[in-house]
C-alpha cells in the first residue's frame, strides 16, 4: 500500500522541480535566521541567490554533529523559541546533547512521513502495534506512535524495558506489528522460549526494525525465528527521527527515502566530494522543509549508496542500500578496514553461534587487537574444549579471509554478553582507556 500517491509516485521531473524550489527556499530561511549559517555561507562564498539548480547543492557547506553541540541548546534553531511545540535530544555521553526542536507543522509531517513508512511495510489501519521503541527525548518511540495513528492503526506504548512483561502483552494483546531494534527483537524471542511462548504462534506478521546497523542474516533469522516479514527503517533524530526512510515490503531491496522532504547525497568520506549514484560513501542529508532546525548537508556519518532505478512497488523516490558501517565508528585494525556489520555477517552463517556478540579493542604496544567473543548454544558450548577450539578457529580464517584482519575468536557461554533493551553495544574499544 502507498499512503501518499501522489507524492510518492512524483515522475523524477516534477520531484526534482519540487526539491529545488524547497532547497532555494531553506537555503533563504537559514541565512536569514540563523547566524552559524549566514556566517558558514560566508565563509563559503555563497548566497541563497546563487542556488539556481539542484547541482548547485555541492557548493553548500556541510553541518556537523560537532555543530549542534557548538551550538547547544537553541542555537541553530530558525524559528522563535515559543514556535517550538517539543524537543527532543540525544543522550550526550560522548559529549553535549544534541538538541533538536519541532514545530507543529514539523510533528504533522513527521507523523506522514512515519505513516507512509509504515504503510510501505504493508501495515494498515487494522493492524496493532506493539512499539518497543524508547518514548521519551529519544525520537523512536514518539516518532512510530504518531505515525501509526495518523495511519489509523492501533497502538500499543510499551517503549523499552520489562522484557518478560513485553512478551506476555504480545501474546494477550495480539499484536500483529512490532517495531523496535533488531538485537532487541531476538532477545524477546530467547524471553518469549523462557516463558514456553513460540513467537510464530502469535499474530504478529510484520516487524519494522531500526535504530542500529544490521545485516541480511540477522533479517533471516528475525524472520524464521518469530515467523514475521522484517523491514528495514532509517532515520536520525538530527534529521527528523524515524521514517526517512523505509524498505518497502514488496521488493524488500534498499530503503526509499522520502525526496520530497530530503534532498540525500553520496560523498567521499575523506575528501568530502560527490560521488555519481550507485557509488559507496557517506550519506549526507538536507532537511528541505524542516521549520524548527533545517539542517544543510547535514553529515550523518553512515556508509551506504543510493539507487534511483525504478522499484517494484511504484514509488520514484530513491532508495538507499543498508547502511553498512559508520566512517566514525569504522575499526581500522592494523592498517584495514573494519565495520562491525561485515564482522557480524560471518558469525550469523557460523554453526551454532547467536547474533550476540562484542568486538573488544586493545593495543598493545603500537599494534592494534581485537577479540570477538561471540555467544553459542549451550549444546555447542558443552562440547570438548578442542571442539570449541576448533570452531574458533574455523571462524578467525573466516574473518581473515574475507576481511583480511587477524582476530582473536572466543565462544562464550549463552546469556555472556551483556543484552541491551535498545542498541546493542557491539564494539568495546579499550584503547582509550589503555593507551
Amino acid at each position: 500500500m502507498i499512503f501518499d500517491v501522489d507524492r510518492e509516485t512524483l515522475p523524477r521531473e516534477d520531484l526534482e522541480a519540487l526539491q529545488l524550489t524547497r532547497l532555494r527556499n531553506l537555503c533563504e530561511r537559514v541565512y536569514a535566521n540563523v547566524p552559524h549559517y549566514r556566517r558558514r555561507f560566508d565563509e563559503a562564498g555563497i548566497s541563497p541567490a546563487d542556488i539556481r539548480k539542484l547541482s548547485d547543492l555541492k557548493y553548500l557547506p556541510f553541518t556537523e554533529k560537532q555543530d549542534l553541540r557548538n551550538n547547544y541548546p537553541y542555537g541553530l534553531f530558525a524559528v522563535p523559541k515559543e514556535n517550538i511545540v517539543r524537543l527532543h535530544a540525544s543522550s550526550g555521553t560522548t559529549g553535549k546533547a544534541t538538541v533538536v526542536g519541532y514545530t507543529k507543522r514539523d510533528l504533522d509531517n513527521w507523523a506522514e512521513m512515519m505513516a507512509r513508512a509504515f504503510a510501505a511495510a504493508g501495515v494498515s489501519r487494522r493492524d496493532l502495534i506493539h512499539n518497543a521503541y524508547g518514548y521519551g527525548l529519544f525520537t523512536g518511540g514518539l516518532g512510530a506512535h504518531y505515525g501509526a495513528e495518523r495511519l489509523g492503526a492501533t497502538v500499543i506504548p510499551v517503549s523499552g524495558g520489562g522484557t518478560k512483561r513485553q512478551v506476555q502483552l504480545l501474546r494477550d494483546f495480539g499484536a500483529t506489528v512490532i517495531c523496535c531494534t533488531p538485537s532487541y527483537a531476538l532477545y524477546l524471542h530467547e524471553a518469549s522460549l523462557e516463558a514456553g511462548i513460540d513467537m510464530r504462534e502469535l499474530p504478529l506478521r510484520a516487524g519494522v526494525f531500526g535504530a542500529e546497523p544490521w545485516s541480511e542474516e540477522m533479517r533471516a533469522e528475525i524472520e524464521q525465528k518469530l515467523g514475521i516479514s522484517a523491514v528495514n527503517i532509517y532515520g536520525l533524530s538530527e534529521i527528523m527521527g524515524p521514517g526517512v526512510a523505509i524498505e518497502c515490503a514488496d521488493a524488500k531491496s534498499g530503503m526509499h527515502i522520502f525526496e520530497d522532504h530530503f534532498l540525500p547525497e553520496i560523498i567521499d568520506p575523506v575528501t568530502g566530494e560527490q560521488l555519481p549514484y550507485g557509488e559507496t560513501g557517506e550519506l549526507v542529508i538536507t532537511t528541505l522543509t524542516k521549520e524548527g532546525i533545517p539542517l544543510v548537508r547535514y553529515r550523518t556519518r553512515d556508509i551506504t549508496s543510493l539507487d534511483r532505478t525504478p522499484c517494484s512497488c511504484g514509488r520514484t523516490h530513491m532508495r538507499m542500500r543498508r547502511i553498512t558501517g559508520r566512517s566514525d565508528d569504522m575499526l581500522i585494525i592494523r592498517g584495514v578496514n573494519v565495520f562491525p556489520q561485515q564482522i557480524e555477517a560471518i558469525i550469523i552463517e557460523a554453526e551454532g553461534t547467536s547474533p550476540h556478540y562484542q568486538i573488544v579493542v586493545t593495543r598493545d604496544g603500537n599494534l592494534d587487537n581485537i577479540e570477538v567473543q561471540i555467544e553459542v548454544s549451550g549444546d555447542f558450548f558443552s562440547d570438548a574444549i578442542k571442539n570449541l577450539q576448533r570452531r574458533e578457529a574455523r571462524i578467525q580464517k573466516t574473518i581473515k579471509e574475507f576481511l583480511g584482519v587477524t582476530a582473536k575468536v572466543r565462544l562464550v557461554e549463552p546469556r555472556t554478553i551483556q543484552r541491551s533493551e535498545g542498541k546493542a553495544k557491539r564494539v568495546v574499544d579499550l584503547r582509550e582507556v589503555n593507551p
